[in-house]
């Protein structure tokens, strides 16, 4: 199960997209997470990118969780198309980015 709410991935991924203005509140968004949400995090990008499947959600979080290294906002900023591959997980997991992004931004 995702340990992260698809709303906090969508600011994840604004802050993404906007990296040149926003990498600092972007680093500390993520840094301020748990570790089950940083892991999902990590997991919902290598579902995204295709190093896991949806189904292998589950393992893609213990995986995350048992190779942190590196702080999670690292690591993940510093991965070239790294909001593309939340999207693609969101959507791989059957949630989708685009209803999500419209709520975020009427708010």
């Amino acid at each position: 199960m995702l340990e992260i709410s698809p709303r906090k991935v969508v600011q994840v991924i604004f802050y993404a997209r906007e990296k040149r203005m926003a990498e600092a509140e972007l680093r500390a968004f993520i840094r301020a997470m748990n570790e089950d949400e940083k892991a999902s995090l990590v997991a919902l990008t290598w579902i995204g990118r295709e190093t896991f499947d949806p189904e292998d959600l589950e393992e893609a979080i213990e995986t995350a969780k048992a190779e942190a290294t590196a702080p999670t906002e690292d690591y993940l900023v510093n991965m070239p198309l790294f909001a593309d591959y939340l999207e693609a997980g969101l959507d791989a997991l059957g949630i989708n980015p685009t209803d999500l992004e419209e709520d975020f931004f009427d708010r």
